[in-house]
């Protein structure tokens, strides 16, 4: 059985309500600068590469990233003899309680 130790591309938040707080900074600024164009002429296209910033790359690193917070802890990627599938992760067994 083989390993493989490719990294893989992490686009993910610390949890779910940041990366769509995220998402949602990233496309306002988007709509935000191609909508204001009429107003302020292009200047307002300057908020377009701070939404770059917000999605961490483009929309669909962001979108990829969502997918990953939501799944992370719940599926793991197993790779034997050159195949890789995507599997439930196993449940950590659960602390044992204190007993006082």
């Amino acid at each position: 059985m083989t390993t493989d130790t490719t990294p893989v591309p992490d686009y993910a938040s610390r949890s779910v309500p940041r990366h769509l707080a995220r998402g949602a900074l990233g496309f306002g600024l988007v709509i935000g600068a191609v909508a204001l164009v009429p107003v302020t002429g292009p200047v307002s296209l300057l908020a377009a590469p701070l939404a770059l910033v917000a999605f961490r790359g483009c929309p669909t690193c962001w979108a990829v990233g969502l997918a990953q917070t939501i799944s992370r802890g719940r599926l793991e990627r197993r790779c034997a003899d050159g195949v890789c599938t995507l599997a439930k992760a196993h449940p950590h067994p659960a602390a044992p309680s204190p007993r006082t």
